[in-house]
């Protein structure tokens, strides 16, 4: 089973994406959402996922922030934005893929 995280200040676009994950895959569990990066935070630490979906633009700052605020830096991260000009910054850090928003279904199915 495949534990993720889906850290993401819209709450249509979280809703989208467990949709999805729920749809299209069995052996991903959905181990929890936030809506901002503290919340995203202790999320991270309490649930310790195998793949983090995470938003870029969020009102407490942004996804890279996070994951500068992280203790360990080897984290799997998927950034789910609506903006194409972080991708360069995205890969930077190790981003397994990045996801413009709104989700396609085809695209995300690539990414994972």
């Amino acid at each position: 089973m495949i534990k993720v995280a889906i850290i993401d200040d819209e709450q249509d676009s979280r809703e989208t994406l467990r949709l999805y994950l729920n749809e299209l895959y069995q052996d991903i569990e959905v181990a929890g959402e936030a809506d901002d990066l503290e919340t995203g935070l202790a999320l991270i630490k309490s649930t310790n996922p195998d793949l983090v979906f995470l938003d870029i633009n969020m009102p407490d700052g942004s996804g890279f922030d996070l994951l500068e605020r992280l203790p360990h830096k080897n984290i799997n991260v998927i950034f789910v934005t609506a903006y194409d000009q972080h991708a360069i910054r995205a890969f930077r850090y190790s981003a397994i893929d990045f996801l413009l928003k709104p989700v396609d279904p085809e695209m995300l199915v690539k990414a994972i």
